[in-house]
């Protein structure tokens, strides 16, 4: 599986999109990015590098694959 661009992988979290409100109440549209890391992860008994977002790893719901292992 191919690395995703700006999705977690484990929770889906993608991008959101908005309005910048200035304090004349102009609104210009923007994007907020997950904080999303590359992580060596333990999928289905292989190895892969995937984007996880900071929450999931922090909480612990993937497992990270060993150092020292080759990806698969």
């Amino acid at each position: 599986m191919a690395i995703q661009r700006n999705i977690c992988f484990t929770c889906g979290k993608g991008v959101q999109f908005g309005n910048n409100v200035s304090h004349a109440n102009n609104k210009t549209r923007r994007t907020w990015k997950p904080n999303l890391q590359v992580a060596r992860v333990v999928v289905d008994g292989k190895i892969e590098k995937v984007k996880v977002c900071t929450k999931c790893l922090n909480a612990g719901k993937v497992q990270r694959a060993p150092r020292g292992q080759s990806v698969a």
